[in-house]
């Protein structure tokens, strides 16, 4: 948008009848151009989509719109089912009004000719004004007239109703009405978040470092399961938050990307203060990557869910895991077991996951939901799918992109859109930034949310006499 008469909330109007997701362009501004007919073609013609809007001395705002381009034949008629006439302010009050094409005119729609400026309906319904125009005392008296009700439908407003019953105009402005590249931001983000800050960031890294599992259940830490496709991201969500804490860009988990799974054991990593070393109350679980025709099968991850397997176990591609491997836990306890899980999955290739893929998340989701898992999507590499994020991850909830993927990944997995998590690990960057750290705070702070339902829901099933014995 750019500097004129309208205000956000006419735009905002305008947009509810033109529909779609558009932007405006001031084109011509009588004021700073002239009112002449050659300056208003030469400057329109041929530009799509527009909006005209008049001002008059009463602060009256009308106009109308047109989905056809101008040009400068000689008396030419444009159809055009999408044209209407509008009212915006009357008498400086705000008079939100929207004047439909009447069917049977729509070929009558917009009057085109090289000496006038916008005309708007046979008859005419509104002629804005031909030749040259100079102003008066700050206002310019239209040449054109009004013709209302012809072609377009007024609902009974008539001409003092519509334009206080002449043609004086402070100003005169026709704005381009295009469509949006899904990478430009919004105005207001399709999720809101708090005010992205450097104070922002450090009471996210307080309230995860101050973070405790539910007391009754005395338990130390709770565990989230990170599973998802080779290449997507694991390993380094895990090194990205660690790197948070640490307060320098780590890689302690092997990352990268390769044929197979560069992960090949089960790891419970704990997080830890940089400062201190003091492990914080929650590990990231991190295991082999989904394959298609191997890596991590729904059984092995089923131990894993229910805890008994143990921390650096090595996985075999040929030998499932069982209860007869070295220090399977045969009795786990709460704090053994997996209190959320997170599935990473890369924004740029969601759109070519194989359904081999699908189903094997679909069956591990029927084992997680019988446990009564919340689950959550980790929608990694998000920089890939729009290059202004590679600049700036702070502009995430404000790309219409990165909101499509979200709700395309949501009805793929089958779960809410607030449960599908966008973010951008640690990978080129040597230095930590802010945004990055706060997208990632963001996540680890809804996971830990997840993680403690799924403990509040244990101790709502638990009778008093057990809570001592639930650890």
């Amino acid at each position: 948008m750019m500097a004129g008469l309208l205000q956000k909330e006419d735009f905002d109007e305008l947009l509810k009848w033109i529909g779609g997701r558009r932007k405006f362009r001031l084109l011509y501004k009588i004021t700073r151009d002239g009112c002449s007919a050659p300056n208003f073609h030469s400057k329109c013609d041929g530009k799509g989509m527009t909006v005209t809007v008049l001002c008059n001395p009463s602060d009256t705002v009308y106009g109308g719109f047109t989905s056809q381009s101008w040009t400068s034949a000689g008396g030419a008629y444009l159809s055009d089912p999408k044209a209407f006439l509008f009212q915006l302010k009357f008498n400086g009050k705000s008079s939100y009004n929207q004047f439909p094409i009447k069917p049977e005119k729509i070929a009558n729609a917009v009057h085109c000719n090289s000496g006038c400026g916008p005309i708007f309906g046979g008859g005419h319904d509104l002629t804005t004004f031909s030749g040259n125009l100079t102003a008066s005392n700050g206002v310019f008296t239209l040449n054109g007239g009004c013709n209302l009700n012809n072609t377009y439908n007024m609902k009974g407003t008539d001409y003092n109703a519509f334009a206080n019953g002449n043609l004086q105009v402070k100003e005169m402005e026709v704005y381009q009405v295009d469509d949006c590249d899904m990478n430009d931001p919004l105005e207001i983000p399709w999720r809101r978040t708090p005010e992205w800050t450097t104070r922002l960031m450090q009471e996210l890294k307080e309230e995860i470092e101050n973070y405790k599992p539910l007391e009754q259940l005395k338990i130390q830490q709770t565990k989230i399961l990170l599973i998802g496709q080779i290449g997507a991201g694991k390993s380094s969500f895990f090194n990205t938050v660690n790197s948070i804490f640490r307060g320098y860009v780590t890689s302690q988990a092997c990352s990268g990307t390769a044929e197979h799974s560069l992960t090949t054991q089960y790891r419970s990593y704990q997080v830890r203060n940089g400062p201190s070393g003091k492990p914080l109350n929650f590990r990231l679980c991190d295991t082999r990557g989904l394959e298609e025709g191997q890596g991590i099968e729904a059984q092995d991850v089923c131990y894993i869910l229910d805890g008994h397997t143990p921390d650096k176990y090595v996985f075999n591609p040929s030998l499932p895991l069982s209860s007869d491997i070295t220090g399977f836990v045969k009795a786990p306890k709460l704090k053994d077991r997996i209190h959320c899980v997170a599935f990473v999955l890369d924004a740029s290739s969601v759109d070519v996951m194989s359904e081999k893929i699908l189903e094997k998340i679909r069956k591990l989701q029927i084992a997680m939901n019988q446990r009564g898992l919340p689950q959550v999507v980790l929608l990694t590499k998000i920089d890939k799918i729009c290059a202004s994020l590679q600049d700036d991850v702070g502009l995430t909830y404000y790309i219409p992109t990165v909101q499509e993927h979200v709700d395309k990944v949501a009805a793929m997995i089958g779960l809410p859109r607030s449960h599908v998590i966008p973010v951008k690990n640690y990978e080129s960057e040597r230095e930590l930034n802010d945004n990055i750290n706060i997208l990632n705070l963001l996540a680890m702070q809804q996971i830990l949310h997840f993680a403690d339902d799924f403990l509040y829901n244990y101790l709502d099933d638990l009778d008093e006499e057990q809570i001592s014995t639930a650890d």
